[in-house]
Parts: structure tokens; C-alpha cells; sequence
């Protein structure tokens, strides 16, 4: 009897040790589930190296995500040395990261390299994606492609999504697209597994196609259906939520900040609404990128559709990093663009949050106009002057191309602001680089409106280096905050603000 009690209680301490390790691995699978993505930066894989993936999309294979890009040589370079413009977009190779969060990447293979096709000569590879072929149990890899076989579609095939793709062929003509070409595009893989080439025309950009491929292989693009016809467009690319199709696309900028544009159907092929801006884009024109894809992440609680956005410094110097990623929510059918620095992801409830870091101002570097410019994008400018402004971005940033510039020739008074609702109550802090000619009547970077007295740090003295300054302890109480810099000066007199941010602690 004393060995069968002895032999139960051992029992009993051995369940509850593996009781306690079973809360502890719940524990820590659901902590290291919530991750957080930061935007404005040079991304790095599990070994610690930068991820180049340029124009590609994701694939998501069981529950392990497969990302595909182009490396170019130039993002080498350019990751180096960030202040230098750069316009190498030689190819070097296609990539392929893997993930089961979406924030932690796996370096897998360079699946496609430069060597591996050096008899297609190629000019340009880029804007591509992966898809599955049931029928033939291939991955297969379509890209764009400009070289010695011509203008057209680049096809690879392999066993696995991570291996060495063997090249198939290039398809110069494109059935049912006005030029035989595609402008830019992607690949969309629909929830019941077929795949579609999404594009615009690469002549009349205003003509955007969808495409199906080849159902037995798809080493094919068949007859494009033409769904839309208007202003120019690139950075063509599909999600679905819904049960609806979204085609998005950006003005024609080259590679740089962006509207996202949408049309909206129930049938792939159409009909589809009319086209408009998606709402929140506005503010830093898709926080300062162009439409490169969308994910779907679908958890146990739901689907958070990722807007993936494209930099690079060609054309801008607009801003770290060249992957921008943001959350999309929706009113009914209506999507939002939610233009964040920080959030959190849990790929496995498929849900998303704000994260504790991120920066709440838009626009907060001046990139986002791309152009010279009196009104900015997110920002209220005023001015006492009947015409002219004092107010406008200007070249001589303390990062990227531009910063925030008040003078005038006259005596003026000016203020650039912008009003932050929805903010959650609690302290923040506001930080700004700063530079100044010094002698105006009242120079100052100020936050109000927050529930409590103004909070004010004055400028009106030389600041002839880019200084950093900050106001703590800004205590909100009614979800509210307005920023900005207001000047009160004499003709001649200057300031220059850049890379504003507002935290909360």
C-alpha cells in the first residue's frame, strides 16, 4: 500500500512538472507569436544581414510564408552609404526568405542568380512573383524581362519554393494586352489556387489587365481581360478580402511616394467600381512608398491585410529602408490605410496593433510630396501674408532630400501644424531636428490641445547645426495632440525642422 501511494505521488509530481512546462512553452509560443514590424529601416534576416527583396510578393506554403525579390546590385551599395542617391538596378538575383510570422526572415536561397541566366543577357528582371501548379506539382516564378530574348515574361520552374528555379522560357507577346507588354505587375494567386498575371499595359499605362496563366502549368500568360482604362498607372497588385478583389495601383512617380489607388469587384474579372484614393494615403502618401504588394495574414481571430510598399533611392533619397509595411482595416468594403512606424503582428490570431514605439506624426521627414512644394502632405500651414507663403520643404535636410522651412523676404508670421487625434491617453514625448538664423520676435516647436497647458521650446536664436531638441512630459487626457513650429520674425529671418516625432512613453 506504501509503494502504491509513494508510486502515485511520484506520478502526480511528474504531471504537475509537465503541467507547468506546458504553461511555460504556451506561454512563450504565445509571446514570440506577437511580433513587432518596424517601418524606416534596413531590415535584417535571422543571421543579422539586410534583406534585399525588391518588386516581389509572398507565397505562403503550409504555415511558413516564402518571400521573393529581387536583389539589385545597387541596394548593396546603397544600404552602405544611405545619403547617396543610387540608380544601379543591375540584377544580382532573385531571393527567397522564409518566415512563420512575417517579422523574423529566414535568407533561404538566392533561387535565380545573374550567373545562373548570364545567356538571357538580362537588361531588367523585376516585378515578379511565385505561385503553386497543382497539375504539375512545380513552383513557378514569373518576372518581368528586358535582354537579349526580347521583351516579355520570364518563367522559372522548381520542385521546392526555396531551391535553384530552372529557367523555362520568355513569352514576348501577351495576348490581349494593347502592347504585348506588361508595364508594372504582379502575381495573384486566388483562394481557390489559380494565379493571375496583374498588370498594366507597358504602352498606355491607363490600361490595366488581368491575366490568368495557364491553368495546366501556368507557363503561360493567356488572354488578358482589360478591367479598367484611365489615368496612367504603376505598381500594379491584387489582394482579396471578402470575397472581394481589390486592384491597387500608384501615380505614375517612378519609384517613389504614392497615392494607392483601388477599383473593387466581386468577380475577378469585373465589373469594377469606380476608381479612388484609398483613404489614409493621403497624409504621407502611403508612409512615403509606392504600392509593391499585399499579404493576407489569417489567424484563429481574423485577417489583417498587409499593404507592402516599395522604396528606393533613385529617385528620392526618401527615407530608410526599402520595405514599408502597414496594416489595412476596413469599413464594410472600404479599406483604410493605416500609416504606421511600429505596430505589432500575431500572424498566428491574424491580428495587429499600434506598437509602444511608434512615431504618430505623419509625413514627419518631409519626403512624402517628392517635390518642392508650399502646402505638405499631413500638414496645416498658415500664414498672416495676403500672398506668398513662408512656409514650404526645402532641400539641406538633415536626412533624405527635404526638411521643413519657414522664410520670407518680409516680416511674417507662419505656423505649419498638424492635429493627432485618436491618441491614447498618457505621457509622450516630442523630438525634432532643428536649425535656425536666430533673431525672430518668437521661434518655436510647440504641443497643445493635449488636455494641459502648451508645451514650448523656443528657436529664435542661431542654431547654425542640425540640433536635436525635445518637449517630455506632454500628458494627454483627451486622446488628442496638435504639433508644429510657429514663427512670428522679421524679412530674412529662417528656420528648418526635420524628422519630427511624437512617442509615447
Amino acid at each position: 500500500m506504501g509503494k502504491k501511494l509513494s508510486s502515485q505521488k511520484n506520478l502526480l509530481k511528474i504531471l504537475v512538472v509537465c503541467f507547468i512546462l506546458a504553461l511555460c512553452f504556451c506561454g512563450n509560443k504565445t509571446f514570440a507569436a506577437t511580433q513587432v514590424i518596424k517601418n524606416d529601416t534596413f531590415w535584417k534576416d535571422t543571421s543579422g544581414n539586410t534583406i534585399y527583396s525588391q518588386g516581389g510578393g509572398i507565397l505562403k506554403v503550409g504555415d511558413t510564408y516564402y518571400w521573393y525579390g529581387v536583389k539589385y546590385n545597387g541596394a548593396v551599395t546603397y544600404a552602405q552609404n544611405p545619403t547617396k542617391k543610387n540608380g544601379d538596378t543591375s540584377f544580382n538575383a532573385v531571393t527567397c526568405y522564409s518566415s512563420k510570422d512575417l517579422v523574423n526572415w529566414k535568407f533561404e536561397n538566392n533561387i535565380l542568380t545573374s550567373k545562373g541566366i548570364s545567356k538571357l543577357a538580362p537588361g531588367w528582371i523585376g516585378r515578379l512573383g511565385v505561385t503553386y501548379n497543382k497539375n504539375t506539382k512545380k513552383y513557378v516564378l514569373i518576372s518581368q524581362y528586358y535582354g537579349n530574348q526580347g521583351t516579355g515574361e520570364l518563367f522559372a520552374t522548381c520542385d521546392t519554393p526555396n531551391g535553384n528555379f530552372a529557367f523555362n522560357k520568355v513569352q514576348t507577346q501577351l495576348p490581349g494586352i494593347a502592347s504585348g507588354s506588361t508595364g508594372d505587375q504582379t502575381v495573384f494567386t486566388d483562394t481557390d489556387g489559380k494565379a493571375y498575371l496583374i498588370c498594366s499595359s507597358s504602352k498606355g499605362r491607363g490600361n490595366l489587365y488581368v491575366a490568368p496563366l495557364r491553368e495546366s502549368d501556368y507557363l503561360s500568360v493567356e488572354n488578358a481581360t482589360r478591367i479598367f482604362g484611365g489615368v496612367g498607372r504603376e505598381g500594379n497588385c491584387m489582394f482579396k478580402y471578402n470575397g472581394q478583389y481589390y486592384f491597387c495601383s500608384s501615380d505614375l512617380h517612378g519609384w517613389n511616394a504614392s497615392h494607392c489607388y483601388y477599383i473593387k469587384a466581386s468577380n475577378i474579372f469585373g465589373p469594377y467600381s469606380k476608381e479612388e484614393v484609398m483613404t489614409g494615403t493621403d497624409n504621407d502618401f502611403c508612409h512615403v512608398s509606392q504600392t509593391g504588394f499585399f499579404v493576407n495574414v489569417t489567424g484563429t481571430s481574423g485577417t489583417t491585410v498587409l499593404f507592402c510598399g516599395d522604396r528606393w533611392s533613385d529617385f528620392a533619397r526618401n527615407g530608410i529602408g526599402y520595405n514599408q509595411w502597414c496594416p489595412v482595416s476596413f469599413n464594410g468594403t472600404t479599406p483604410y490605410f493605416n500609416s504606421v512606424s511600429e505596430f505589432n503582428l500575431n500572424a498566428s490570431t491574424g491580428t495587429w496593433s499600434v506598437g509602444a514605439g511608434d512615431n504618430y506624426v505623419l509625413n514627419p521627414s518631409f519626403e512624402a510630396d517628392r517635390i518642392s512644394s508650399t502646402t505638405l502632405a499631413g500638414w496645416t500651414n498658415w500664414t498672416n501674408l495676403s500672398s506668398g507663403s513662408p512656409n514650404s520643404n526645402s532641400f539641406g535636410a538633415y536626412s533624405g532630400n527635404f526638411c521643413m522651412q519657414q522664410s520670407y523676404a518680409s516680416a511674417y508670421k507662419a505656423s505649419m501644424y498638424q492635429d493627432l487625434t485618436g491618441l491614447s491617453n498618457g505621457t509622450y514625448t516630442l523630438k525634432a531636428w532643428v536649425k535656425s538664423s536666430g533673431g525672430q520676435n518668437t521661434c518655436q516647436i510647440f504641443a497643445k490641445n493635449f488636455g494641459g497647458a502648451q508645451k514650448n521650446y523656443a528657436i529664435n536664436k542661431t542654431i547654425g547645426q542640425w540640433t536635436e531638441i525635445t518637449i517630455s512630459n506632454i500628458n494627454v487626457t483627451n486622446g488628442k495632440c496638435q504639433i508644429g513650429i510657429y514663427s512670428d520674425a522679421k524679412g530674412g529671418n529662417w528656420c528648418k525642422v526635420d524628422n519630427f516625432s511624437l512617442t509615447k512613453n
